[in-house]
Order: structure tokens, then sequence, then C-alpha cells
């Protein structure tokens, strides 16, 4: 039950049997402010700063019987209105305010989740994270050679701890509450002053849904905010997807790791739109239509392997090159977002190339991209797939059809995702065709089915390798998102960071653990190893293929189990051990549903690593057949072998027990 009270002068809020707010003369927990933003974006990186100016403290506060509240200035030249309509909570500043700062109680030991999808913190506490979408960087550790050698430029490309394609404004909190802003403006969730949650947000008006409950039942609840989840394909679950770049030959490829046994669901080929060579590496040509030159008779191609079973999936993303074909076409029906003060497309610098924003406020637009682009061009040339990228990269800077830049540009991804499923739904596919985004805000999970974590460093680094997809899955799913997986290899080599054999080894490891297993050649193929450039990459792949596809019943378990609840397939542990205070920062291991414990190894030349099996009854090691108890373990991991248990008693087990077989 939710109270909004007035007791001897100070104004609370009761969730979950605690005072989460308390606003009194003495400690004041709410103000607000007049700002002035600033906003740089350099292909996709932002910084924000704002030069605002502090209202004077509300100091008064008066709780009618309507249950509504306002709090004041002594002088009157500042308040807020505050209301509460069962379990949302709403603040309205006076004009000219357009800054409100909220700070929640915390006890002492209350551990933070959330904020959308994090990859270097699973736990929010001791530090601050921006809500604002936008590319996550390379490294994203600054003080390294890596992070510092993409940021050289000035173009703060490299990233940090908070960047990150998918940033949300929900928290949940140990203490049996969460919290979740309608907000799609700036935030910030600062939680690095103990006993506090400051929640700080560039507008004038704020909306709170407020929730109750035990980590599992608030996700559950979460999940059912943002709506029913779509299952995934059958067809996606029963086998690998191949990342292959290299047009034509792509084919060729794809059956020696068939006939090398590899169990193969579908191909993914990002370049069916042909390629644009840049110094970055090698980068697609936007305009989303089959390239005849790199993909002759495509379609016949892919009838061809659909009637083996095999899907075919391409690429899109919601801009449009200016020296493509399709770019005159929007541009003439007015499309396009516009610059100030002309009727100009707005051009973004997307790195040696220029592109124009497709602008969703426009519902003609909108539907000329789903119907014309991805309904004609893609789905009618038979792709049953596609990486859904970008999203993040509205600028501040132009003419919207319909909005202000500033609100729409973490709504973008949410628009793009509908624009997606749109064009899905016309030809009633929706669970049958297989799309992923990176770029998320509150709202996406209603319309996307996949979440993929992005592009992680080719590497085994703390920030940006290939641990952080194990930290983007579990944070993500706490909010709604039931499925996410990645690049698997990894993605972004620069400044001769390259793969090795061992990062894909362990990358097909962990791979097979996720709901969908798909690889990706990188920004620069020619550069790095592939899962067909040695003998022992191929046989790593066939077999861990073939291990993804034996999973399939499980996982079919687990998309149900997701449609029904909203827990979502890779979880946190605490979501089935909330008891269990260890588990709540745990982050560099995953409860595959509640019957399978996954630890993979992450660290590079690593052939052992710790791992924590909670609550009752033993843990059955997968691949030896040992049983172990509860609590902390040194296992052995050698290549090949990754850390996983299952428990005995589920109706699971005989299945799990013939994967090592």
């Amino acid at each position: 039950m939710v109270q909004l009270e007035q007791n001897e002068g100070a104004l609370t809020l009761r969730l979950a049997g605690r005072t989460i707010l308390r606003h009194a003369p003495d400690s004041l927990a709410i103000s607000i402010a007049s700002g002035a933003p600033q906003v740089t974006m350099v292909r996709g990186n932002f910084r924000l700063c704002d030069d605002a100016v502090a209202a004077s403290p509300l100091l008064l506060a008066e709780v009618n019987p309507a249950g509504a509240a306002r709090l004041a200035s002594a002088d009157g030249s500042a308040a807020i209105a505050i209301s509460l309509d069962g379990a949302r909570l709403t603040l309205a500043a006076d004009a000219p305010h357009d800054r409100i700062t909220i700070a929640f109680a915390l006890d002492a030991d209350d551990v933070l989740w959330g904020g959308g999808e994090q990859m270097s913190y699973l736990a929010l506490n001791g530090r601050n994270f921006p809500v604002w979408t936008s590319e996550p960087g390379v490294g994203r550790e600054p003080g390294t050679p890596l992070t510092d050698s993409a940021s050289a430029d000035g173009s703060f490309a490299g990233g940090d701890y908070w960047t990150t394609n998918y940033p949300e404004p929900t928290v949940l909190c140990s203490g049996g509450w969460a919290i979740s802003l309608a907000n799609a403006e700036y935030v910030e969730l600062d939680a690095r002053t103990p006993g506090s949650l400051r929640v700080h947000v560039w507008s004038g008006e704020v909306t709170i849904d407020l929730f109750e409950g035990i980590p599992a039942e608030l996700t559950r609840q979460l999940a059912a905010r943002f709506g029913p989840r779509t299952g995934l394909p059958e067809w996606a679950i029963g086998g690998a997807i191949a990342g292959l770049k290299q047009g034509e030959a792509s084919f060729e490829r794809l059956e020696k790791l068939i006939e090398a046994g590899a169990a193969i669901s579908g191909l993914w080929c990002e370049d069916w739109v042909g390629i644009r060579e840049t110094s970055f590496g090698r980068r697609l040509f936007w305009d989303w239509q089959w390239n005849a030159a790199r993909y002759p008779d495509l379609p016949a191609r892919i009838a061809a392997l659909k009637a083996r079973g095999i899907r075919f999936l391409g690429y899109v993303n919601p801009y449009l090159a200016v020296d493509g074909p399709l770019y005159p076409e929007a541009a003439a029906k007015g499309y396009f977002a516009r610059c100030l003060g002309s009727d100009e497309p707005y051009a973004v610098d997307f790195g040696e190339f220029y592109a124009g924003v497709v602008d969703f406020t426009n519902p003609a637009a909108a539907a000329w991209f789903a119907e014309e682009v991805i309904g004609k061009r893609m789905l009618g040339v038979g792709l049953d797939g596609w990486m859904a990228d970008f999203g993040e990269y509205l600028p501040t800077d132009l003419r919207l059809h319909d909005g202000d830049p500033m609100q729409e540009h973490n709504r973008w991804p949410v628009r793009w995702a509908e624009v997606n499923a749109r064009a899905v739904a016309s030809r009633g596919r929706t669970g049958d065709v297989l799309w992923f985004m990176r770029a998320g805000h509150t709202g996406v999970q209603a319309h996307c089915p996949l979440l993929w974590a992005g592009d992680q460093s080719v590497d085994f680094s703390r920030h940006d390798g290939i641990g952080t997809v194990i930290t983007a899955a579990l944070s993500s799913g706490l909010v709604g998102n039931a499925f996410s997986h990645s690049d698997v290899g990894g993605y972004t080599s620069l400044f001769g960071n390259v793969r090795t054999a061992e990062l894909i080894l362990r990358w097909y490891e962990l791979g097979a653990f996720s709901p969908v297993f798909r690889t990706h050649e990188g920004n620069r193929p020619d550069d790095n190893l592939q899962i067909d450039s040695s003998a022992e990459l191929i046989e790593g792949f066939v077999r861990w293929s073939r291990i993804h596809a034996a999973l399939a019943p499980y996982v079919r378990h687990l998309v149900a189990e997701a449609q029904a609840t909203g827990l979502p397939a890779q979880r946190a542990l605490f979501l089935h051990y909330p008891e269990d205070a260890q588990t709540f920062t745990i982050q560099d291991q995953f409860l595959y549903g509640a019957d399978m414990m996954v630890a993979p190894v992450i660290t590079e030349g690593a052939a052992a690593r710790r791992a924590y099996l909670p609550g009752e009854g033993t843990w059955r090691h997968l691949w030896s057949g040992a049983d172990f108890a509860p609590g902390w373990h040194e296992v052995a991991a050698p290549i090949g072998q990754p850390a996983v248990f299952y428990r005995p008693d589920s109706t699971f087990a005989p299945l799990f027990a013939s994967i090592a077989a």
C-alpha cells in the first residue's frame, strides 16, 4: 500500500512498509530549478551539461484531504504540486522551473539494480548513471590505452562505465520496492551518497510508478507494465545463426560449416545491402534493399536455404545514406527530420559518410518505412530476420514533424522498435520473424523480441569485453526484457586490438547458453580470426552449435515461462534467492532459468573460476556429474568445459546430462 502523508511538518511517502521519501524543513528531499541544457554529440557519443539555477528551498508543506500535497518556498517564488493516484506519483513544478530532484531514502544494506541495460555494474550503489541513450564507447574505461585512443580526437568515443545504448529510469531495491519513471527526458540516477537515491530529471513534471515485492515479483510487475512478451521463433533456438559477410562467398562458407556437422538455424549476412569501406572498418551501404552486385540472385538463394530449414537474416537501421537511391525518394516526400530554420533535411555525420534521419514522429514517414522499406524490400525479398541497429543517434539540434528533440531522443529507440514490429505484424509474421535491437528506453519491451548487447571490443577487458554481455543480459532482464544475446566473437577491433582463438572459443561457450547463438565477423573481418579460420575454431563452432540446438526444449520452456511470468531467460541469482545477500552483486554468472547455473570463463588465460551456488540441496556439475553443495567453489573450467551446473531434481535433468555424454 502506497501512502502520502504529512506528519509534524514533514511530507512522507511510504511504500513496502517503509518511508522511502521524507521531505521536512531540516531534510529537504525535493528541490526544483530552472535549467539551460548544453548537448554535444559526435557520431552518437553525447555529453550533456546544465547551467541550472536552483529555486528557493521548499520549506512549506501541506496535504489536502484528497491526498494531494503542495510544497512551497517561504517567499512564494517556487512551488511544486504532488499527487498520488493509486501507485502513480506525479510531481509538477510551477513555471518557469523545469528541473526536479527527488532524494529517495535507503537503508544501510539496500542494494539497487536497474538503469536499463548496464554493461559495467549490475548494482548501482556508489555511482551516478545518466539516462541518455548513446553509443556506449570503445573500451569504456578512461585512462586505458584503448579508451584514450578512441577519445583522442575529442569525440569522447571511448565511453565510460555509464554509457549505454539502452538506459532506462527504472530502479529496483533489495528492500522490496521499485520505481519506474514515465519520463523520456534526461535523467540521472545518483546513488553516490550512502542512504540516498537521488533522481534528477530535466523536466518540470515527473511521473513515477511505484511497486513493492521481492525482486522476482518486482520484475514480474515491471514486465506486466510494459506489455506481453513476444516469444522467440521456434527456428531461432534450434541451432546457431552464422554471421558471415563476404557476399556470394558467404554461402560456400556456410556449406562447409554444415558439412563439418554444425547445427545451423540461420545465415546472417548484414552486407546484403552492399558495403562501404571506411577508416573504422568494413561498414554497410545504408540503403535498405538487396544489393544484386554483392549477392546475385539473392531471393532464390534465400528460398533454397529456407527449404532446408535455414533462415536468412539481414540488417537495417533508421537512417538513409545521402548517396543512396532511397534518400531522394524520402526527401521528396518530406520524411526526414529537418535543419533548424530551414526545410533542408538534417544530415548526421556517421564517420566518413552522412545520412538523413527518417522522422518517425511523422506518421506517414513511419508507415512508409514499415511498409515500403522493411515490408517490401526486406520481408518481400524473403528475409526472416535482421539486426535493427542504431536508434540512439537522434541529435537535439534539429526540427521534427512533432515534438521536442530533447524529449524525443530517448523515445527514438521505442519509435524505431514500433516501426519494426508494425512491419512484421502487418504480414502476420509476429513470432516467426526474428529481429533484434541494441538501443532502448522505457517501452521498447512491448515491441522488441530480442536484445543484443551492442558492439563489445574483441577482448576480455573489464568494461567492454566478453564479460559485459552477462551484465547486460542480467540488468536488462530485470526491467521486462526477456531475451538477450551478443555478437559471439565481439565486434569492435581498433588500434591493433584483434581476436584471439581463446576469445572466440570462450564466446562460443557463452553463446550456447544464450537464447539465441549468433556469430559476428566484426568491423574488420580481414584483420580478425573468424569461426571458420582454423580447424580448431570450426570444431568448436560445430560442438557448441549442437549443444545450443540440444538445449532447445529447455529454451522453449524458458520462452513460455517468460511470456507467462515476465521472468527473463538469463536471470540474476537474487531473483530466485532474494534472502541470500551474497547474490546481490554477482554479475559474472547467471541462472539460465531456475534449473541451470552458468558461470562462463571471461578472464584471459583462465582454466578455472570461482563460482557461487546458492540455495539448498546439491548442484550437479554438467561435465563431470559431480555434486556440489551450496557455497563458493573453485571450479575447473578448461576451454570446452565452462563452469555449468544444474539441479539434479529438474525435470530437464536427463536433457542436461545428455549434453555431456
